[in-house]
């Protein structure tokens, strides 16, 4: 079986799940409420196939630090930046972080590709020959299978047709459920109970 190889870009997967929970959740402040279940996204990620590497690209805050140990412990390499910093455009950082491990990991698994999961829907730099999008075209081209898993709403069009027609590209919100959970309501807001993850159905997901 091929190998797994996940990049993750946390900020764009996330902060996509608060504007789809301000649309279609019921209470107030979901936006600011919603979380992302980490072990079941993982999961739908691989799929329960073997995984070679995983990475995921986040920002430095104190209150995601659980979330990096919880990474870590499962075996994520986290990589992070400083999201206040001046000189470092925020959404660039990890898009050049997790585009550089691509471009390394076709060079060095050049003899042996695997299977490619981006959670993305950033398909920006494609017609100067960078981004996401052109980094995907040039493993392909190197015989990786490829899989794009992001939300349907904030995935560009352009790189979305590409992936259906050349790997799969599978919309997040098929698993919504599943993948995040909403915190109650915080003290002083209007109450709101939580709402927790249904159990993740995998033969809903298709594979490469």
């Amino acid at each position: 079986m091929e190998k797994v190889f996940i990049y993750w870009d946390n900020s764009n997967i996330f902060h996509e799940a608060q504007r789809l929970a301000e649309e279609i959740e019921n209470g107030p402040d979901a936006r600011f409420r919603v979380r992302v279940n980490f072990d079941n996204l993982l999961r739908l990620a691989h799929g329960d196939r073997p995984v070679e590497k995983a990475l995921a690209v986040g920002s430095v805050p104190p209150e995601m630090q659980q979330l990096w140990n919880r990474m870590e412990g499962k075996g994520v390499e986290v990589s992070l930046y400083d999201r206040g910093s001046q000189e470092r455009g925020e959404q660039g950082v990890p898009d050049k972080i997790l585009q550089l491990a691509m471009l390394e990991d076709a060079l060095d698994y050049n003899g042996d590709p695997g299977i490619i999961v981006l959670l993305t829907g950033d398909g920006a730099g494609y017609i100067e020959g960078t981004g996401f999008h052109s980094t995907l075209e040039r493993m392909h081209k190197r015989r990786w299978r490829v899989e794009i898993l992001s939300w349907a709403h904030s995935t560009n069009q352009r790189m979305r047709r590409w992936a259906e027609d050349h790997g799969l590209f599978i919309p997040l919100d098929d698993f919504y459920n599943a993948i995040t959970f909403l915190e109650p309501s915080r003290p002083g807001f209007q109450l709101a109970p939580p709402r927790y993850s249904v159990e993740l159905n995998l033969s809903q997901r298709p594979v490469s």
